[in-house]
């Protein structure tokens, strides 16, 4: 299986971290978030990992460039944006990354997680929807995408934060798709987000699978501080 890793934010809530590398290569517990990221593709037999940067780019190269001469079982591909695409305007710009896949992941990299991206897959292809949403419940359901799930897991109400949730079930950043994606990703305009213009219209058609692992978004201090005490990798 194939993975995007989204990792072109400007990390503006972690600065100064951030003033000098991006986000996705802080330390966490003496290795950057990327490398946490890449030990649990390996560790899920996932083959190509393809990763957009635009914010100081070079850390992340560099990475690349030393993880891929080292002979993982993983291969790294860069995407770069000169200009920030979106979630979904990178899915978009690398479709054939995917072409011959059937299903694919697709993750947040400012994410620390040990997420068992197996059961995830496994739960896209029993159900077959066009995605399928790992959900967290989160302790700030007005900075998250919130989800309404039914009997059948399905998920019937998406918002991105909301002024007033309705629950604190919410999107985890880590994603099963399909090549039926491609199909909900509009084209007129550049930048495309996935929480704002496609989670919108896949209602009744995508999944949630309830993630009970670690999971902890290093996007502001508080949590960068969170994750130095708590993760043990």
């Amino acid at each position: 299986m194939k993975a995007f890793l989204m990792a072109a934010g400007l990390g503006t809530r972690l600065r100064p971290i951030t003033n000098t590398i991006p986000k996705c290569m802080v330390s966490i517990k003496g290795q950057p978030l990327l490398g946490w990221w890449m030990d649990l593709f390996e560790k899920y037999n996932v083959s190509d990992v393809l990763i957009n940067t635009h914010y100081l780019p070079e850390p992340v190269r560099d990475f690349i460039c030393s993880y891929n001469r080292q002979g993982h079982k993983v291969k790294i591909h860069e995407s770069y944006e000169p200009v920030l695409l979106g979630s979904a305007g990178t899915l978009r710009a690398n479709k054939k990354f995917v072409e011959s896949e059937g299903s694919f992941l697709i993750c947040y990299a400012d994410n620390l997680t040990n997420a068992n991206l197996s059961q995830l897959v496994l739960r896209h292809e029993q159900v077959k929807p066009v995605l399928t949403m790992g959900l967290f419940h989160t302790n700030n359901p007005t900075g998250c995408g919130i989800a309404t799930v039914n009997e059948k897991h399905m998920i019937t109400e998406f918002i991105e934060k909301p002024k007033h949730p309705v629950s604190n079930l919410a999107n985890a950043g880590i994603y099963v798709a399909g090549q039926e994606i491609f199909d909900y990703i509009p084209s007129t305009k550049d930048e495309v987000d996935m929480g704002k213009d496609v989670l919108p219209l896949l209602i009744g058609k995508m999944a949630g699978f309830e993630i009970k692992d670690y999971l902890l978004d290093i996007g502001t201090m508080g949590n960068y501080q969170k994750a130095q005490e708590e993760w043990q990798g």
